[in-house]
């Protein structure tokens, strides 16, 4: 059922516009202290620009969903960001496991601090299974927007690369995790962090790649 319910959502997607339905996102609220709350307009923001730009139908306010609920299966798409700690319990590692394998899609974005307890927590989700470096080749960089470059840069920290981590079920990329990078601060809205255009429709365009390659897998 869980499986179906996502196939059925992916399905509605792709036929959003004929049909004059729209698809829900959602962002995840985990345990741990860290604030998943973080950039409260990025991902309205984010909708607009794909719903503008992709002719998505996509719900223009994400949901907020809770790990260890049922309520995950009902979003093919979500996101994850913060600052500090993550911690999964055991059925919520299970859970997310299960929605991961059946369908569903997880991007995570460090908004700064956020690695260490990330990757430590999904050892819980998958411990047999490593995170991928993703080539600038890799097909969520060239959708509708090309970055020959692989992720782009929109915040700096620590003087680092930019990188961008695939995990795999199979083929199927199931989650990508975007590391020293900042995606979300780029969707803000333009008074937050007074980022250049340029480098918010940077932000946008990689975010709408992320978008249309998770819904044309």
């Amino acid at each position: 059922m869980r499986n179906l319910t996502i196939a059925l959502l992916l399905i509605m997607f792709s036929g959003a516009s004929a049909q004059n339905q729209g698809v829900k996102i959602a962002l995840l609220k985990y345990s741990g202290g860290g604030d998943w709350y973080a950039n409260p307009t990025s991902l309205p923001n984010l909708i607009t620009f794909c719903n503008n730009n992709l002719k998505t139908n996509i719900y223009a306010e994400p949901s907020t969903v809770e790990l260890g609920t049922p309520e995950i299966f009902n979003f093919p798409f979500i996101h994850c960001t913060g600052h500090g700690n993550i911690i999964f319990s055991e059925s919520e590692a299970n859970n997310l496991r299960t929605y991961l394998e059946g369908g569903g899609f997880l991007h995570v974005d460090d908004n700064y601090g956020l690695d260490e307890y990330f990757r430590r927590e999904m050892k819980k989700v998958f411990p047999e299974k490593e995170l991928m470096e993703l080539p600038p080749s890799h097909p969520v960089f060239h959708q509708k927007y090309t970055f020959n470059e692989g992720l782009p840069k929109i915040h700096e920290h620590d003087k680092k690369q930019p990188q961008a981590f695939g995990l795999f079920i199979n083929d199927r990329m199931v989650l990508l995790y975007t590391y020293e990078c900042d995606l979300g601060d780029g969707w803000e809205d333009i008074d937050v962090h007074n980022d250049p255009e340029e480098t918010r429709l940077k932000a946008l365009k990689m975010g709408a790649n992320i978008i249309q390659f998770v819904f044309g897998q």
